[in-house]
């Protein structure tokens, strides 16, 4: 007989059928769905709104076009009562083809159905694994479902987290991941692994367990990191999962086996405004643990004497009173402290007399680790300033874990700006001319919050194009199709500036007359600071570099120092001049230069001029004098190498080398290089050239010749300064050229 060819079924068509209550409870607890058998077969699995598959059981007690489902079937669907949904036979092999059928791995979610009725036995993860497979033994489940589940004469609410669906002949269990998509399905099986974690009450008491993960696990198994909104951190996230939450993913018993103890303290710092605090907000999201206690620093402190320690210890009651009860087996309580810095500050450096911030310091140190240690705890604080906060509180046992969350790089400065305008671009109001990858480039140095005050005025010139013009209040136009087009961005970036990067205001000021290569040293100068600042960027032994400019006064030292520090493109370039300290006491001078120097740690690469070393220490020839403090501040910040994962090069100038010689400066220095004034009438020839002045080259030769009839020589010693000024002053003469000779006959050395 001839063999037919095979031949694929078309799907069969799905019926209408009307919701209604399950009419049995003892279906209700099985999970199935009850239907009538002139709809559907005993045992048969159906697909309600091409979404939901549940096993069937025909009885007569369901009429002919209704299907019933119980509560929490209606709950995850749903659905209501006599609402019509569409119901068809389900194959899931067909439908899963060779992905496979099985489940291998069940992450679920267990609570109490009922928490009135919630008690403190302590259940047996293996067997209730056992008499969940035993339950549900053959029914297709899969990620979001909500089941009913009784064991030993309890009533618990049993949600699927993730699921991982295999091939029991093929494939092994660590090859193939669980899934939280809800068309994820698989057939429940004997040889299922169900992992049980703890809801989000924390009722269910779970017995630890060797082999299985952690049943109060800190990181929720359905969590993932897009779920928190927060970009540009993945290498910090990375850090801190590894050194604060690994111990309590794994099994309990591994975890004693090894003798270690969990991490009790994390510390997150850094630059305002990165997303400290908005990790803060989101944490409850990704854990699977108590709602954390959020604390702002000055929050504890009480004008009543014992007041601010007890309330430190109200922070620690409940967690000790489960740790107590429960021992290793209670749930994870975490406290966030926020701005730390401002209540923890080093003992005895308030100096107010009453001792209050000391003993909170000291009522921190005992809680976390003093005699009675608690296993349950997890304190994250969250500071601006590291250097502030009491020595005692970051060794281990304490915050052990310090984390740095910097200014996001260009890849993480698009990643937060595609986290921001996500809605925008779903709902079609951002441009299609918006480049979000030429925006990250445009904005070095921009924090996460500033990324946001950029898109808030962006948004801001997109809505000012619906306002009439001569008026202020009164709106115009389409409003629902306002878009945020490239160039609301553009004139954004015109009025939100970083708090930390280039000040280009200032740099500018220093080159208005630009950059004039008269003569072959000013080439020869450019190329060895640029030999600087590759090796400062890309050096492995070393990330910090400190050159010295020096030379008489107006011979281009400050001007040269702001070019090269623009065109290096490093995202954070300073100058500390003495103007920006005129008026400051000594203390506040050395406070000013401390906290440029630390601002300059807050970039990964980072270029600091420090200009006319002689006036920021306050020397004067008269005496002479200066300020040592001063001196001592500055000399051991151009020692000092910036922390590790960032890179400094300090380009200082000076007009009194033999000044910084005697006051041993010199030593700080890895580099020192001469800017001298113009030496010869032909570099002065080539300014003239470079600035056009004069009527051609036979004139400007005219001057040359007139010069060296003055000077008697080809020698000269005028700072560039002085030149470019007597260019621009004898433009303004009745005979130019003769204006000019006169000018530098005069200021010639």
């Amino acid at each position: 007989m001839e063999k037919l060819p095979f031949r694929r079924h078309a799907a069969p068509a799905a019926r209408s059928l009307v919701v209604k209550n399950s009419p049995d409870n003892e279906i209700a607890k099985s999970n199935c769905v009850a239907v009538s058998p002139q709809d559907f077969q005993d045992g048969s699995y159906v697909i309600c709104d091409g979404k939901f598959v549940f096993s069937c059981v025909a009885t007569t007690k369901c009429m002919p076009g209704t299907i019933g489902l119980s509560g929490n079937q209606r709950f995850w669907g749903s659905w209501s009562t006599d609402q019509t949904i569409a119901v068809a036979p389900y194959d899931l092999f067909q439908s899963n083809g060779k992905k496979g059928a099985y489940l291998g791995t069940l992450n679920v979610e267990i609570n109490f159905w009922n928490r009135n009725r919630a008690n403190n036995i302590q259940f047996d993860p293996d067997e209730m694994s056992e008499a969940f497979v035993h339950r549900f033994d053959t029914q297709i489940l899969q990620p979001s479902q909500i089941l009913l589940f009784e064991f030993k004469g309890n009533y618990f609410e049993i949600k699927i987290l993730s699921s991982q669906v295999i091939d029991l002949g093929e494939v092994q269990l660590q090859d193939v991941p669980t899934s939280t998509d809800i068309m994820n399905k698989g057939i429940c099986v004997k040889q299922t692994k169900v992992n049980f974690f703890k809801g989000s009450d924390g009722l269910v008491n779970l017995k630890a367990s060797s082999t299985r993960p952690n049943s109060d696990a800190i990181i929720r198994p359905d969590f993932k990191f897009e779920d928190m909104g927060i970009g540009g951190l993945d290498k910090e996230f990375t850090s801190i999962f590894r050194r604060a939450f690994a111990s309590r993913i794994f099994p309990p018993g591994l975890i004693e086996k090894l003798g270690i103890q969990h991490v009790k303290g994390m510390l997150l710092y850094g630059p305002p405004g990165t997303g400290k605090t908005l990790i803060a907000r989101q944490i409850g999201k990704m854990l699977n643990a108590k709602e954390p206690k959020i604390v702002n620093g000055p929050e504890i402190l009480s004008k009543y004497v014992g007041s601010s320690e007890e309330n430190i210890r109200n922070l620690f009651k409940d967690a000790e009173a489960e740790y107590k009860q429960k021992g290793d087996s209670s749930s994870l309580h975490i406290i966030i402290f926020d701005e730390l810095d401002s209540v923890f500050k080093q003992r005895g450096s308030r100096g107010d007399g009453t001792g209050v911030a000391d003993n909170v310091v000291n009522q921190l140190l005992a809680k976390m680790d003093g005699v009675d240690q608690l296993n349950n705890i997890l304190v994250i604080g969250m500071t601006n300033r590291r250097d502030l906060i009491d020595e005692a509180l970051l060794r281990p046992g304490r915050f052990e874990v310090q984390v740095e969350i910097h200014l996001p790089d260009a890849a993480g400065r698009k990643q937060i700006l595609e986290i921001k305008t996500k809605k925008m671009k779903e709902n079609g109001s951002l441009g299609k001319d918006v480049d979000l990858e030429k925006l990250a480039e445009l904005t070095k140095n921009f924090s996460g919050a500033e990324l946001e005050g950029l898109i808030k005025s962006a948004t801001s010139f997109a809505l000012n194009q619906h306002i009439k013009v001569g008026t202020v209040g009164e709106i115009t136009g389409d409003l629902e199709n306002t878009v945020l087009d490239m160039s609301c961005f553009l004139s954004a970036l015109d009025e939100v500036k970083p708090a930390f990067g280039v000040h280009e205001e200032d740099l500018h000021d220093c080159i208005k007359g630009g950059i004039l290569k008269y003569s072959p040293k000013i080439d020869h100068i450019i190329h060895r600071v640029q030999r600087a600042l590759e090796q400062t960027q890309s050096s492995e032994n070393f990330n910090f570099s400190s050159l010295l400019l020096y030379g008489p006064p107006g011979s281009g030292k400050t001007a040269l120092a702001s070019y090269l520090g623009l065109n290096s493109k490093f995202p954070f370039i300073r100058i500390i001049t003495a103007d920006e300290m005129i008026g400051m006491s000594e203390s506040a001078k050395v406070q000013f230069i401390d906290n440029t120097f630390r601002d300059a740690y807050k970039s990964p690469l980072n270029v600091l001029i420090v200009d006319d070393i002689e006036a920021l220490i306050d020397f004067v020839p008269i005496g002479p004098r200066f300020s040592s403090v001063i001196l001592r501040a500055l000399m051991s910040r151009l020692k000092k190498s910036p922390p590790e994962g960032h890179r400094l090069i300090v380009l200082a100038t000076s007009s009194n080398h033999e000044l910084l010689k005697s006051l041993d400066v010199l030593n700080c220095f890895n580099d020192e290089i001469l800017v001298n004034n113009l030496t010869s009438l032909q570099e002065l020839y080539s300014v003239m050239e470079l600035t056009s002045f004069g009527k051609g080259s036979e004139e400007r030769k005219d001057i040359i010749y007139k010069l060296k009839s003055a000077f008697g020589s080809e020698a000269i010693n005028v700072p560039i300064k002085k030149v470019l000024f007597n260019i621009d002053t004898a433009k303004f003469g009745s005979s130019p050229a003769d204006e000019f000779v006169q000018l530098m006959v005069e200021s010639q050395h």
